[in-house]
């Protein structure tokens, strides 16, 4: 049911934003994975299996996003994720990548808790968790053809609402999905905007809870 034919991967280092030049630049990441869909043509009423098979999918890309950002995992910021369904699919199945995609980049970043007990819809997965990545992970989600863009939102990992850290980051992988395809996304950077001022939380004045609320 996997088959992976491209794996897509696009870094980036901004110094400025024709403002001052930042200090440190900010590294922005993503990685794309074209996959076959195997539900693309028909409609299938269950696609849920679909979802545990794409676990180590989420956990090689968030690894290998890491790895080409060329950052510790202790300077990952913000993150988010999203999927990019080839026309003969539905939107539906990229909603199968929020619990692999999204549990896999908390995971590289510390988080606790329990992946199994999120995907059947249990309370416990959302409290009571000790670790980082405490945050939801923004998705987004579209039906298109090869080529298309996608605007894949990144907040805060413990805190979304870091407004300093409000970002969005463009992937396309060229020639992808074809319609029978989809392409998978994850997406981190480093932390705050070049030049952000407008006011706000501060990624370093979150307490160890506040992702949970």
């Amino acid at each position: 049911m996997i088959d992976i034919r491209r794996v897509f991967t696009h870094v980036e280092h901004i110094h400025h934003e024709f403002g001052p030049r930042a200090a440190k630049p900010l590294v922005r990441g993503a990685i794309g994975a074209v996959l076959t869909n195997p539900f693309a043509g028909r409609y299938e009423p269950d696609i849920l299996p679909m979802m545990s098979l794409l676990d180590p999918v989420g956990l090689d890309m968030a690894q290998r996003l890491r790895a080409a950002m060329d950052v510790p995992v202790e300077s990952i910021s913000t993150y988010g994720k999203g999927a990019i369904v080839g026309a003969a699919g539905e939107l539906e199945h990229g909603a199968l990548w929020h619990v692999p995609g999204g549990y896999a980049m908390r995971e590289l970043l510390g988080w606790k808790g329990d992946r199994d007990a999120y995907r059947q819809g249990k309370a416990e997965a959302k409290t009571g968790q000790p670790g980082n990545a405490l945050s939801i992970v923004p998705s987004t989600k579209k039906v298109g053809g090869p080529g298309s863009t996608l605007d894949v939102p990144l907040t805060n990992i413990n805190a979304s609402y870091v407004r300093g850290q409000f970002d969005a980051i463009e992937v396309r992988v060229p020639g992808a999905p074809a319609a029978d395809e989809i392409v998978f996304i994850l997406a981190m950077s480093t932390g705050y905007r070049v030049h952000e001022r407008v006011g706000g939380l501060r990624a370093e004045d979150i307490s160890k809870w506040d992702g949970l609320r």
